[in-house]
């Protein structure tokens, strides 16, 4: 059965799913809210704008989820917000509803978002995403699957970050971090493939392999990416993930965040294998 206390503020036009549970002095402010089967909305959180919650997803006390855009060009067109399943959006959150009619911010499905992130507007967030404390998404930056932020780290706008990448904690984050890679620092700079990432979600010797040597053609010095491109299509043929890697890195706009050289890693310490 849902379960709203008597304290919480329901607008009596929200549409409320089976078995969802809204704790004392949450607030859903606007008749354009849906929550899917299973949704927890805990004390103090609000809710407002057009906002739809997939199944199972948690929204913990003092998250805001729909407020409006903080970008100055809004003139009050009609935008959305989309949380997926399985999502947990922990305290004081703010997931702000989008810019320009009609657009949507999306977060995927079994996201963790911890406490005090921030999302701005237009941003789309992919499945299996895990946002540290703290990390910040300026608007139109793009995280793909799986993908896990450090702490208080920033993504400029317009930034993407790629499937089953790993950015350090407290990075500036600049330019496309591409698929598959770590990167860290400020501004950030990529050290190498996200190996224990790629090895956790059961990704095979020989696929790592590849990645690998399409990383090293990426990065290697005096070519361009049409000759890059060329090389490890010819070398490596295609699967999915190195067509991931390709389209990755044709569509980028702001350029691939630059390589950490080896004198660099070793005076900070660095050791990033590449197995």
């Amino acid at each position: 059965m849902t379960k709203i206390h008597k304290t919480a503020i329901v607008h009596p036009e929200a549409k409320i799913g089976m078995n969802v549970v809204i704790e004392a002095y949450a607030v859903l402010n606007s008749p354009n809210i849906i929550l899917g089967d299973n949704v927890v909305i805990k004390s103090h959180a609000y809710l407002d704008g057009h906002v739809r919650i997939g199944s199972g997803t948690t929204i913990w006390p003092f998250a805001s989820v729909g407020s409006q855009t903080q970008d100055l060009k809004y003139k009050g067109e009609v935008t959305y917000v989309e949380i997926g399943e399985n999502c947990q959006i922990r305290e004081y959150v703010t997931v702000n509803s989008s810019c320009g009619e009609g657009t949507k911010v999306i977060i995927g499905n079994q996201c963790l978002i911890m406490a005090y992130c921030h999302v701005a507007h237009n941003c789309v967030i992919g499945n299996g995403v895990i946002m540290s404390n703290g990390a910040t998404l300026a608007g139109h930056v793009t995280i793909g699957n799986h993908a896990i932020l450090g702490g208080v780290c920033a993504v400029h706008q317009y930034t993407r970050i790629g499937d089953y990448a790993m950015v350090g904690g407290g990075s500036m984050v600049g330019q496309d971090l591409p698929p598959f890679c770590i990167g860290s620092g400020f501004p950030l700079k990529v050290v190498g493939l996200n190996v224990v990432g790629l090895k956790r979600h059961k990704f095979s010797l020989e696929l790592r392999k590849q990645l690998i040597r399409a990383y090293r053609l990426t990065y290697q010095a005096g070519y361009s990416w049409d000759q890059i491109r060329e090389q490890i299509l010819e070398e490596l043929g295609t699967s999915e993930s190195l067509n991931t890697w390709v389209h990755f890195c044709d569509q980028t706009v702001r350029g691939l965040s630059p390589l950490r050289r080896k004198k660099e890693m070793k005076a900070e310490n660095l050791d990033f294998a590449e197995v």
